[in-house]
């Protein structure tokens, strides 16, 4: 409508630094996308990577922590022990046995203060089929029923037990050993390993 009058400008191409801000600006959008996908791609593999540590952290604690419970476990069991042995009430017996022509030495010691006792066989040959060794308390009024110990092929060099005397025993005098039923017995009736007076 104005061009009869001669005022619409002639058309110029854009300048080159316009016209490469301009095709910059069109593109921009997509070079964003873009850059968010990469962008979201890294946060996945970085939210992956650390739940694989963080399960891998919680399995390796927890695994330290049960070795350190059994640990500690271990370790009271051996100050118990050592405590027991060397206390002052603690008196010891060994007894040299023969069990099946095996020479073996069974170590007891008596802690008279808090009546326990630690029986350790060592050497003795293994329990036949349907016997047990049986330990005795000897007392005044006889011998009472104290533990039995089954002895198989893998513990015949070494085995110890520790247990209480039960306070309606009364007072113990010794110790004694016999072979008898697998499930013990009230009073010996088979053979004697040993017979000990402490």
């Amino acid at each position: 409508m104005t061009d009869w009058l001669g005022m619409t400008p002639n058309p110029r191409n854009p300048r080159p630094e316009l016209r490469a801000r301009v095709l910059a600006r069109a593109t921009q959008p997509e070079a964003r996308g873009a850059r968010w996908g990469w962008l979201a791609a890294a946060a996945l593999v970085a939210l992956a990577l650390g739940g694989a540590a963080g399960y891998w952290t919680r399995n390796t604690i927890a695994a330290l922590a049960a070795e350190r419970d059994r640990l500690a476990a271990a370790l009271a069991v051996v100050r118990d022990t050592l405590g027991f042995v060397r206390g002052p009430a603690t008196r010891v017996a060994w007894v040299p046995v023969t069990t099946n022509g095996r020479l073996g030495g069974v170590t007891i010691f008596a802690d008279s203060a808090t009546r326990r006792w630690l029986v350790r066989c060592e050497g003795m040959a293994p329990s036949e089929p349907g016997e047990t060794y049986q330990i005795w308390f000897v007392t005044a009024d006889g011998m009472k029923r104290a533990a039995t110990m089954t002895m198989d092929e893998r513990e015949s060099t070494v085995m110890a037990m520790a247990f209480d005397v039960p306070s309606d025993v009364g007072a113990v005098t010794g110790a004694a050993m016999s072979i008898e039923p697998r499930s013990g017995s009230t009073q010996p009736r088979g053979p004697m390993v040993f017979h000990l007076r402490l």
